[in-house]
């Protein structure tokens, strides 16, 4: 699992790549709490997961773990370019009553 982000316009834009499952999210954790910490003044946050291959329970947990933090900040997340087979996971499981799929 590979994640990056960049600051553009007062958005955090956090680029996730690979597998979000129970041996990656761990390591994602640590490096997207660094991100969020170092950006305490994002207005939003966005994850986009155009580059994502596989996502399980694990994946929710991670995405909600972070909405929590961020929320805690008063920081507005959204999620961004998920493939058929997440948006499918993320639909199912109310994710997106929480963090709005936008484009």
């Amino acid at each position: 699992m590979e994640v990056n982000g960049t600051l553009r316009g007062g958005t955090l834009y956090v680029r996730l790549c690979g597998e979000i499952d129970e041996y990656s999210a761990a390591a994602a954790r640590r490096t997207c709490d660094g991100l969020i910490d170092s950006n305490p003044s994002a207005g939003r946050i966005v994850f986009d997961l155009s580059g994502v291959r596989f996502m399980d329970s694990a994946g929710i947990g991670f995405l909600i773990g972070r909405y929590k933090k961020a929320a805690r900040l008063n920081i507005p997340v959204n999620i961004s370019r998920p493939d058929f087979a997440a948006d499918k996971i993320l639909n199912l499981s109310g994710v997106y009553s929480i963090m709005p799929k936008t484009e």
